[in-house]
């Protein structure tokens, strides 16, 4: 069934009525406009909202992967994998048939496919001739699954010390080429750190050969189409995955099972320049594609028979994203041989002839790319209006179809604020960035003379970005009277290299900074009540959180998700993925650089603190371990300030079950309410907070 988008507009004196629907062939989302009636005053932060908590996190899941099969007998389906916050926060691999009604279901209620390479994971499954192969969490094998009510096989030994990621299967060869983790060592105590290298997998045996090892991390395996040769991204500490990294390209023996001596050599990146490179992908004339910001902006490279690197559309916008997860290709090209090319912000283009034309997908967002031999695009898409959804784009008749959304609701779209892009004004001269949500309730209206409080979101990371995508969790502040601004610091990615590098050195200062100005800005303009200015974040963004309650007297009050309270407990026991992350952007730990640390920790001057916190942590994070929020909980909750602390059982960096999800938002408005002195219409969550 195809897509219909469809604004039925009656323009007339009596009732106006415009319906929005995005017909699918399963769940969808309705939003519904309706004239604006009148509006009942009531304070800010006191409307009643049908967005409750339950319905941002049992209405919805996560999409995170998608792929197709490049056999031309499967073309017609697609597969994706959805974190269900209903089921424990279980990672669910899905497919799609063309013409089918509905989807399936492929892991077993007792199978979570979800690797932990990095920690963040990411590439966890991969898809060849109707299988699925898939890494399960739990012991972090790799299983295959020939269809969707089949059990499950496991593919390699079961040892819980090796775990495995972005993976690519090469059917000529009867492998699986993938990033390999390897824990033995950090599990006995023998090495500080995991190791990890490239490997192939025998599907058949469960053999295993390394064929690449000694850099600090590697991403990106990927074997050209004839089977001779293999490229891949590597790079050392301490630089990260958008510092600086390294193409190599190598020749595979026959067999496929090891790399020809001699013939491994770096084709891109390296040096002391600060240049990245990322997501090699092949052609299907066996010509090299890859991702690089040399020319300040991350955009999309050709590597030529003759050897010569041609930058295949110079645009001032970013086609990649930081290099957090494994996957999320931002690019994707047609294995028919067409020469087409489909990149993330709306084009496609021709690698022969050069040409390249738009594609309107009807959204703004598009990740996750995958293109079918028989020329259909399949993606996760979503925009300021709409939330994220699995795609199909027939490229042929330019049509649009969702398959899944998201969000399963129907709500009046009366209850909806929708980003406005703004920018401001911060120190050094610099201008900083941000998405701005002003209160939306049809319902209601602030009453006369008063301005909403405003709360100011931060993006972890920090390397990261805010998104405008819809976005239930903002909107759930917006429709109770709250104004949210969304903040892109200095540092950020979306806005090119040197605004991503302006964050070196400077972390604990100029993301302070730009959150400050952000909110003094729209107080000062007169659009929030200055008097009632909240912050909060998850991991990085919570340590802006806790930095911008200690160093400045800016907030009145503020929320930390799993955040950083003290860098140097972060230096010394953390993953390895990020053990050196901060060299980069706060200082080497070493020497003098230690007392930067120190400087720069909130729980070092915690007394300076003279606001209400509260804390919501993991007790299974690995991350930010969950001493540094006790820690912080325990100096406010001393001085005798208001402070509430929520440790939640089994969760890690980031909270995946429902009823966690729940708690922590509710609990953050109902802390607020009480620090702002408002009565929220939702009064089912009633937490403890000490010192009220």
């Amino acid at each position: 069934m195809s897509r219909v988008a469809a604004v039925l507009t009656h323009f007339s004196t009596r009732l106006t009525k415009v319906q929005q629907v995005n017909h699918t062939p399963f769940n969808y989302c309705r939003l519904v406009f309706y004239r604006k009636m009148s509006a009942t005053l009531a304070p800010y932060g006191t409307w009643k909202s049908p967005i409750s908590s339950k319905l941002v996190s049992e209405s919805s899941v996560s999409f995170q992967e998608v792929h197709v099969d490049i056999k031309p007998s499967n073309k017609d389906t697609v597969y994706w994998s959805e974190l269900r916050f209903d089921e424990g926060g279980r990672y669910v691999v899905c497919s799609h048939k063309k013409g089918d009604n509905s989807y399936v279901s492929w892991t077993p209620k007792d199978f979570n496919a979800r690797t932990r390479v990095h920690e963040y994971g990411g590439g966890s499954f991969i898809v060849n001739d109707g299988t699925v192969y898939f890494s399960n969490y739990k012991d972090q094998c790799l299983y295959s699954q020939e269809a969707s009510d089949a059990a499950p096989k496991r593919l390699t030994v079961d040892a819980t010390s090796w775990r495995y990621a972005d993976g690519q299967f090469f059917a000529k060869m009867g492998k699986i080429y993938c990033v390999r983790e390897d824990h033995v060592g950090v599990e006995t105590g023998q090495t500080k750190e995991a190791v990890n290298t490239i490997v192939a997998v025998d599907v058949a045996s469960g053999d295993q050969n390394v064929l690449s090892s000694g850099a600090d991390f590697y991403s990106s395996p990927r074997v050209s189409p004839d089977g001779k040769k293999i490229a891949w991204v590597q790079w050392y500490h301490p630089n990260m995955p958008w510092d600086i990294t390294e193409l190599w390209v190598a020749d595979l023996e026959d067999s496929g099972a090891a790399i020809k001596e001699g013939t491994a050599k770096m084709i891109a990146g390296g040096g002391d320049e600060l240049i990245s490179v990322m997501h090699p992908s092949w052609t299907p004339d066996n010509e090299l594609l890859y991702i690089s910001d040399k020319t300040e902006w991350w955009n999309l490279y050709h590597l030529t028979s003759t050897g010569e690197h041609v930058n295949v559309l110079p645009k001032d916008h970013e086609i990649g994203s930081p290099h957090w997860v494994f996957g999320n290709l931002p690019y994707v090209v047609d294995p028919s041989g067409s020469g087409n090319i489909a990149i993330t912000f709306q084009k496609l283009m021709n690698l022969k002839t050069k040409e390249y034309s738009p594609i309107d997908t009807g959204f703004q967002s598009h990740s996750n790319l995958s293109f079918t031999c028989s020329g259909d695009i399949y993606c996760i898409a979503g925009s300021s209006t709409k939330f994220s959804c699995i795609i199909h784009v027939d490229t042929k008749a330019k049509q649009t179809t969702v398959l899944r959304e998201s969000k399963s609701l129907s709500l009046d779209a009366g209850y909806f604020s929708f980003a406005k892009d703004i920018s401001w004004k911060t120190t050094e001269g610099d201008v900083a960035h941000g998405y701005l949500y002003l209160p939306k309730n049809k319902d209601f209206s602030g009453t006369e003379g008063t301005l909403p409080p405003l709360l100011v979101k931060v993006h972890g990371g920090p390397t990261a970005q805010a998104s405008n995508v819809l976005n239930l969790k903002i909107q759930y502040f917006t429709s109770r009277g709250f104004a949210v601004l969304d903040v892109n610091y200095r540092g950020s990615t979306g806005y090119g290299r040197s605004y991503r590098h302006k964050l070196r050195q400077m972390w604990g200062v100029y993301d302070i900074e730009d959150c400050c100005s952000g909110a003094q800005y729209l107080a000062e303009s007169g659009q929030v009540d200055g008097n009632r200015l909240c912050i909060d974040g998850g991991s990085a963004g919570g340590y802006t959180t806790l930095a911008c309650l200690v160093f400045k007297n800016v907030f009145k009050a503020g929320a930390s998700h799993y955040g950083v309270a003290d860098l140097s407990a972060l230096a010394e026991d953390t993953h390895k993925f990020e053990s050196r992350y901060l060299d980069s952007i706060i200082a080497p730990y070493e020497g003098e650089g230690k007392k930067v640390y120190t400087e720069r920790s909130p729980i070092t001057y915690v007394e300076k603190l003279n606001c209400p916190t509260a804390f919501f942590q993991g007790d299974e994070d690995k991350i930010v371990l969950p001493n540094q929020a006790e820690m912080m909980y325990n100096a406010v909750k001393a001085k005798g300030l208001p402070t509430m602390y929520i440790l939640f059982e089994g969760e890690q960096h980031g909270f995946r079950k429902a009823e966690n999800i729940q708690t922590a938002l509710d609990g953050e408005f109902y802390f607020f309410g009480k620090v702002f002195g408002f009565e929220p219409a939702d009064k089912h969550c009633e937490l403890p907070i000490s010192n009220l």
